[in-house]
């Protein structure tokens, strides 16, 4: 979103609902708990209940296929609350109403009617000797109440971390989605793909909906079973629906999807990648389950419209021309297998150079391997989080992997972005690719909104 959407009587005001929550735990260290939040939307009256859910969860893919659904529902003509995190430059980009990012004077407004709600269950947690409410169960709570006050008609719900604890698990969706599970969050959500279904399988409730991608069998097994507890039915890619065929097509890609109730041919997606297809796959039955039971085929026309206008923004989205330069966020294996794959399938480059940063908490080495084959030199750096790998930390670890020759460092991401697309200028077809962590691809699209990089 431009900064013009943001209007400048209300900025501060905004900003000031970020440095609010910054002061919070952070979102790196989320707490393994409901009950605090729970106690929060209790006080508010449980705003979570006026509106029908969908639950997203999954370790990756699972920000686009919310924006997919979110997208067709609102081709729908329905008004339409999205939850996704986290954001690439502004908060306000987190909490999506009718397809638009919150306004600020909205999320201020709605900040300071939750705060003293806040600060209640704060002291409660504090006698109890608990830690208070950290940054993303605030930002829940907001997410909620901002929904409430709109109104919406629907919500499309990110889990921010696993499902079972996370506090956005305090509403009860009637669908439940699941994006291909793999391992990330080792830490925080166990060190076997089983071990992290089953802490995702705690967003299904009672006699839900639960959508899946095609998962491993150990996941599946997990999600089955969670299923069966909560008397859920449950719908999977390969079974139930499947993405037929996807060709790439200027500024996308065509899909055929075998739905729940329909078959849908040759729709056109704004998105790259066979990994975005198969999102969209996943979204579709989403909504096929929450419109119609999975009895009801979509109609096409507004299937249409909904894929055509759905965004992915920092899903390799262009962010500069002359020369090339795109972000992608893909910030563990999984996510840089996808992106290597989708670099060879939907673009045509010579060559490319990525500038890469990761977080401590990630697997640099199975994201430098999965990116290896797909680019032709990597210029290391570093986000401004505080969870970075130092710049000579990882570029050690590149070097090992791809060479000293082709390993360069660079104190800052400015710096990185001015050598990489210096070097995309000097030979035709080659392009600059940023990814690794969120927090960089956010940097790296404000420094290319700052310097205009779309018309030069």
């Amino acid at each position: 979103m431009s900064d013009d959407y943001y209007p400048d009587e209300f900025r501060d005001a905004g900003d000031a609902v970020l440095a609010a929550l910054l002061e919070r735990v952070g979102e790196g260290s989320p707490q393994p708990r409901l009950q605090a939040t729970r106690r929060a939307v209790e006080l508010l009256g449980d705003p979570q209940n006026s509106y029908p859910i969908i639950h997203v969860t999954g370790t990756n893919g699972k920000t686009s296929t919310s924006r997919i659904i979110e997208s067709i529902l609102r081709a729908y003509g329905l008004r339409t609350g999205l939850l996704v995190s986290p954001h690439l430059v502004r908060l306000n980009e987190r909490i999506v109403i009718d397809g638009q990012s919150i306004t600020d004077e909205a999320l201020a407004a709605n900040w300071a009617d939750i705060q003293p709600y806040l600060l209640m269950v704060d002291a409660e947690l504090a006698t109890a000797g608990d830690e208070p409410l950290t940054f993303f169960e605030a930002l829940t709570v907001l997410a909620f109440a901002c929904f409430a006050d709109a109104p919406v008609d629907v919500v499309v719900l990110e889990v921010g971390m696993g499902g079972e604890w996370d506090s956005t698990n305090v509403a009860d969706g009637q669908v439940a989605v699941f994006t291909p599970i793999a391992l990330d969050h080792t830490r925080r959500l166990g060190s076997t793909i089983a071990e992290i279904a089953r802490t995702k399988s705690g967003i299904i409730k009672p006699a839900a909906a639960v959508v899946t991608a095609a998962q491993l069998p150990e996941a599946m097994a997990e999600l089955s079973r969670a299923a069966e507890l909560t008397e859920s039915t449950v719908v999977g890619e390969g079974t139930e629906f499947a993405l037929l065929a996807s060709k790439v097509a200027v500024g996308g890609q065509l899909i055929s999807v075998r739905g729940i109730a329909g078959t849908y041919s040759e729709l056109f997606l704004p998105l790259y990648g066979t990994h975005q297809a198969q999102n969209a796959a996943v979204a579709i039955a989403a909504v096929e389950s929450f419109l119609g039971a999975g009895s009801q085929a979509l109609v096409e026309d507004i299937l249409v419209e909904g894929l055509a206008t759905a965004t992915s923004p920092g899903r390799l989205q262009l962010v500069g021309v002359e020369p090339t330069v795109l972000v992608d966020a893909a910030h563990n294996p999984h996510g840089a297998l996808a992106l290597s794959a989708a670099l060879d399938s939907y673009f045509d480059f010579d060559e490319i150079v990525v500038v890469v940063g990761i977080l401590a908490d990630k697997d640099a080495a199975g994201i430098i391997e999965a990116l290896r084959p797909a680019v032709a030199r990597f210029h290391v750096t570093q986000s401004h989080s505080e969870r970075a790998i130092p710049v000579d930390d990882l570029a050690d670890l590149v070097a090992e992997h791809v060479g000293d020759a082709d390993t360069f460092r660079f104190g800052d991401l400015a710096q990185a972005l001015d050598a990489a697309r210096g070097w995309a200028q000097d030979a035709p077809k080659r392009a600059v690719l940023v990814a690794g962590s969120i927090t960089l691809v956010g940097d790296a699209v404000a420094l290319a909104d700052a310097g205009d990089w779309m018309t030069k």
